[in-house]
Parts: structure tokens; sequence; C-alpha cells
């Protein structure tokens, strides 16, 4: 029974890893399909070649860069472009001023944004909002909604939760993504709304009479202004500039936004992020600075399960979340008067997102949805997590550089690897005979799997492999030769204690396997090492060497362990065979195995020579004959 049990157990472990190998291909051939992918590994820059683009600070009067800002900038970028991805993107400064960034493959427009963009996100709230138009002013009639902040209550009796929602009920709302609490922790105050009651911002038709909308939308800021506790007087002058600003502001010309000066301490008129809106926002309440932490993803469902709504998922610091509370709590009681209830998101000067609040959200964690693609929203997320570069830059130069070692010195490199894996499998044929396949099969299997995720991971993590990174895999070679020996080592020894092979091979493995995940745990835990402390090609090696040991484990347990199973209950291992590998007599064994068949083994004596001994009898007594 316990023989039949361990054949089952090797025939699940082969069809689990043949469903991993399939798994693979499939995700392989989906991405080259209809993700983007491609079937080969994506070539890092010394292989490749790549875009070299050189960065200029933006100086504003008599503004200079000092040393230290530089060198923050060049770490910030570097880390958004190592967020992205195992790329190996090199970064260097140019003459104290400059910053060099080598990037392989062409980057788009957008991705080179992400690089140099200051991401400057505040928190203001609106007190103007209209279509854009080059003079508009609000009308007290509403005509479409706007995203939400609400909360609504669940859970056991005494622990309240928040569930925030947020619905848009028009395609033509202004501002497509709403903010809302991320968590389900007690975060929110107020009723609970059934369905939430969406009023939109005022919106009017066009005017000629710019100096009547400079007034009334002057006075609308004004009154906003006092409700923040600005003196009369004081709010007065501040919007009647803004007023001005804001009638003149015209989104649909390019370039607009590089003329608004963000004062924060000022009310600001700006554009959406879409440039089919307008507003007059109010002085900054909430920097960026005091997000603790920003992350992208699939919204989860009130079940808990992911849905299709893809958002950025905030979380406030200490002093954040206070403010944030704050702000809710006087929005909230503002929901008759819109869009003065509307908190703005702005990113760099462009309002992403101004949501209504329908709650008073006090645990600090929040989340941006709209229109996004899991890329974009990974992209927003990654440049407010990694904060605002101490300097705005521009481009100066984009040039293509060729790769610097090629294609040829990649060959080289492949040969390398497979000269390796010959001599290895030389050796294994020479120590091991038959039992040497198992190790052939074993590294072509390995080396299937490392292929399939090397190219996976060039699509969906942006990695890419560089010389650095083949060195790895070439090492990786003899990480995997590693494990075959010691589990083959340990099945020999206990065939020499005069074990049956199929006992050997189950007693062997349980010695070996641990003697194999120690030597692998370590590998792994020097990979993670080298890859947090290094930087450039060494992080490609490390992330190859750790991929490697990973596919190590799965080899080692999910075919070498089963295939040997399986083929000790054949009659050319089961017996030893002189050319298996396993001959009891050429191991030195106490007792040699015996096949008896389906499986069941036996033992006996170890085969030996010996003199044959005398026959009884009477003998003379100097020994000459028989008397």
């Amino acid at each position: 029974m316990a023989r039949s049990t361990e054949k089952r157990s090797a025939t699940r472990s082969l069809t689990a890893l043949v469903a991993i190998l399939i798994g693979l291909a499939a995700i392989t051939a989906g991405l080259a399909q209809w993700g983007g992918g491609q079937y080969t590994p994506r070539l890092g820059l010394d292989l490749e070649g790549g875009t070299e683009i050189v960065l200029e600070p933006v100086l504003v009067g008599g503004q200079t860069v000092t040393a230290g800002q530089i060198n923050q900038a060049v770490d910030i970028i570097r880390q958004r472009i190592d967020a992205n991805g195992v790329a190996e993107a090199e970064i260097s400064t140019l003459g104290g001023n400059n910053i060099v960034v080598s990037i392989p493959g062409t980057p788009t427009p957008e991705q080179l944004d992400a690089i140099r963009k200051p991401s400057q996100l505040r928190f203001r709230a609106v007190f103007v909002q209209t279509a854009n138009a080059p003079s508009t002013a609000p009308a007290p009639q509403p005509s479409a909604p706007a995203p939400s902040v609400t909360g609504k209550a669940s859970g056991t009796p005494g622990s309240p939760t928040a569930t925030p929602t947020a619905t848009r009920t028009a395609a033509n709302a202004p501002v497509p993504s709403a903010l809302r609490a991320a968590t389900s922790s007690p975060t929110a105050t107020g009723p609970t709304p059934t369905a939430p009651s969406l009023t939109a911002p005022a919106v009017a038709p066009q005017t000629q009479d710019t100096a009547a909308d400079e007034k009334a939308i002057a006075a609308q800021a004004s009154e906003s202004l006092v409700g923040l506790g600005w003196d009369k007087k004081k709010a007065d002058a501040a919007a009647a500039t803004v007023a001005r600003q804001f009638v003149a502001l015209d989104c649909s010309v390019p370039g607009t936004l590089n003329k608004i000066v963000d004062d924060p301490a000022l009310p600001l008129a700006t554009c959406s992020d879409d440039n089919t809106s307008k507003f007059v926002l109010g002085p900054v309440e909430i920097d960026g600075s005091e997000i603790a932490d920003a992350s992208s993803g699939f919204q989860a469902g009130p079940n808990g399960q992911p849905t299709s709504v893809v958002e950025v998922r905030l979380s406030f610091n200490a002093a954040g979340a206070k403010k944030f509370a704050q702000v809710t709590e006087r929005l909230y009681a503002l929901q008759d008067q819109p869009p003065r209830d509307q908190f703005a998101v702005v990113l760099d000067k462009s309002v992403i997102t101004a949501p209504r609040a329908q709650a008073v959200i006090t645990n600090g964690q929040a989340s941006i949805t709209g229109n996004f693609t899991i890329d974009s929203a990974k992209q927003l997320a990654q440049q407010l997590k990694f904060g605002a570069l101490p300097l705005s830059f521009q481009l100066q130069t984009q040039n293509d550089i060729t790769p610097q070692l090629g294609q040829e010195q990649l060959g080289l490199g492949l040969l390398a690897g497979l000269i390796g894996m010959i001599l290895v499998v030389i050796y294994s044929l020479f120590q091991y005979r038959a039992l040497a396949f198992v190790t052939v099969l074993s590294l072509v299997v390995a080396a299937v799997m490392t292929y399939l995720a090397v190219t996976i991971l060039g699509t969906t993590h942006g990695f890419r492999l560089t010389m650095a990174g083949v060195t790895g895999l070439i090492v990786a070679i003899g990480v995997t030769a590693d494990s075959f020996i010691v589990y083959f080592e340990r099945i020999r020894d206990e065939v020499r204690e005069g074990r049956p092979l199929v006992a050997a091979v189950e007693t062997g493995w349980k010695r070996a396997k641990r003697t194999i995940i120690a030597a692998d745990a370590v590998n792994f835990i020097a990979a993670i090492v080298l890859y947090l402390l290094a930087s450039a090609n060494v992080r490609g090696f490390a992330f190859t060497l750790g991929l490697t040991t990973i596919i190590d484990l799965v080899v080692v347990m999910l075919f070498t362990h089963p295939t040997v199973q399986l083929l000790a209950r054949t009659e050319f291992f089961g017996n030893g065979h002189k050319w298996s590998g396993l001959d009891p007599v050429r191991l030195g064994a106490k007792v040699s195995p015996r096949y008896r068949g389906a499986g069941q083994f036996g033992t006996g004596p170890r085969p030996a020579t010996r003199t044959a001994a005398p026959a009884p009898g009477l003998h003379s007594a100097d020994g000459r004959g028989q008397a």
C-alpha cells in the first residue's frame, strides 16, 4: 500500500510540473499576442542598445543648482526606473548640473515624463468648476454629476466599518476619477446613504459679459475663502486675481499649464487633466509629502474579491490623516452647495479628480479611481510613492546608443553555458551511467522553465537580460547539478547499506531534501542581499541567481525525485544493472537487492568469490593424503 501511494504521489508531482510548464507557455503566448510581449527574452543595454537622454534642470530667475539636489534627483530617478523591473538603466551626472539616463530599448513619451516629472501632488478645495471655455460663469442649475467620497457602515455591532463608494451617472462628467476611503476600519462618520445622491458641479453657458463673469466668480471664491477663515479684505483681493486668471484661461491651448504659477498659499485657476474642465481651487490643505505610501491594483469588492476597477491607493501619515479628516468633515457639511463640497487632487497643476465628500474619513486611507489602466495606475503610484524631484527637468537631448557588447558576446556567453552543461552531462554519464539521463532531462526542464519565466518577466516586470544575468544563468547550471549529485549520492549510500532501491530512494530523498533546501536557501539569501544592496549589472546577476534557485527546487521536487521513484520500480534499475549507476556490487553493498517483478524487491547475500572448503574425511597425520 505504501509503495502504491508513493507511485501515485510521483505521478501527481509530474502532472503538476506539466501543468506549470503548459501554464507558463500559455502566458508567454498570450502576452505575445495580446499583451505587447514577445517570444524571446528582452535584452539589456549592453546587448541590445537603447536610448540616452540628457535631462537639464529648469531654473527660474536667479535659482541655482546644488550638488545635493542633483544627487537627490539621481536617486529618485533610479528608484522610479528600478520600480519598473530589473531594466538595469545607467544613470550619471554630466557637468555637475545635467543628468544622463541610459535606458534599454526605446522609451515612450509617457515613460520619459514619468522619469523627469516633479510629481507635485496637492489637495485643494473646489470653489468653482465649469466646462472649458475662455469665458464662463457659474450657474445655479447643475448638469452633470461629480465623483464622490462616501462612507457606508457595515460590520459587527460596536465595530462599525466604512466602505466608501463612488458612482458616476453621466458619461460627460467633467473629471473621471473618484477619491474614497480604502479600508474597512472605522473611518467614516455621518449618515449612511443607501444610494449615493450625486449633485453635479455648476456648469454655465458661455457669456460675452466678461466683467460680470469675473464678478460672479470672484464673489463665490471670496465667500469660500472667508469660510476657510480668511480676512474679508484679503479674501476679496485674492478672489479678484484668481477670477481674472480663470476667465482668461483656455485649457485647450497647448502649454497653458506651464504658464500657471502654483503658489500653495493662494487660490489657483487650473484645468483638469483631460482639458475638458477648469477650476478655481482654494489654497493647498494637504501636501503630497504627507502621503506615507501609494500602490495600485484592482479594487476589492464587497466580498473581498478583486473587481475590474483599477485604483491608486493612498495612505497618509499621521499629520496628513488628521488634516484629511478635518477637510472631509468641512466639505461634508457643504453637500447642498456644489461644487464647494468637492475636493480636488492636483498633480503637477492639473486636476486628476475632484470627488464630492459624502463621509468624514478619519483613518487616512483613500483611493483614486477613474479611467486608469494597470500601467497608468502603476506609473502614477510610483511617482507619488517616490516623492517629488527637488527640481523640474526638461529633455535636452535624446539619442540612440549601440550595444556595448552585442550579439557576438551574447552568443559567446550562451556557448559558455552550453559547454558547461555538456561537461555536467559527461561527468554525470561517467559517474552515474544510465541515471545520468535523469540529470540531463532535469537540466532540460529547468532550462525551459527558466526561458519561459525570463520571457514573461520581461513583459510583466520590465526584466532585461544582460551579460551579468546570463552569467547568473550559467552559474545556475552548477547549482542545479549540485542538487542532483546530493540526491544521487544519498541513494547510493543507502544502497551500500543494503537497502532495496525503492527504500533507498525514499530514505535518501528524506536526507537529501534537507541538504538541498539548506543549500538553495543560502543561495537565495545571497541573491536577495546582492539585489537589495547592489545596483546596475550586479542586480541582474542577483535576480537570475535567485530565480534559478527557485526553479531548481521546483525541478528537483516535481521532476527529479518523482522520476527516480518510478525508475526504481523497473527491472533495469531495481535489479541493479551494471549500467544503471546503482549496481550494488560496484557500490560495495553489504547485500544485493533482488527484483521480483511488479515493483517488488527482496535481498540476498552479496556475491563473493571464496576458496572451496576441503571435503570431510580422514587424512594422514602428515597431511599427504586420506587414510
